[in-house]
């Protein structure tokens, strides 16, 4: 899906790491709510609520799941999901432009 219809977005962004990391929250008159945004290159570690799918949209990332030891290399058009209540590793390696869906 290249666009969402019909949805609410939040005008405050989300930021992390000193604004290494921004992303707005679209919400969807369903109940599901997505955060589109860009990361800088880095390394950051996030923790999660829910379940989550995230989509590399642009960019090049590696990322270290839960209860994993080896990192995945992943670029514009993949995904990797998490687990909810974990955490991941993400090291970006250029500017990455990612949607992230939240689910349950």
């Amino acid at each position: 899906m290249s666009k969402f219809e019909n949805v609410t977005v939040v005008k405050k962004a989300n930021m992390y790491f000193d604004g290494k990391v921004t992303s707005r929250t679209i919400e969807f008159a369903n109940g599901d709510v997505k955060t589109l945004g860009i990361m800088m290159p880095g390394e950051y570690r996030f923790g999660t609520d829910k379940k989550e799918i995230m989509e590399i949209l642009a960019g090049q990332v590696e990322v270290l799941l839960p209860g994993e030891d080896l990192w995945h290399k992943i670029g514009g058009g993949d995904s990797f999901e998490v687990p909810a209540n974990s955490a991941f590793d993400i090291k970006v390696l250029d500017v990455t432009d990612y949607c992230c869906s939240y689910l349950g």
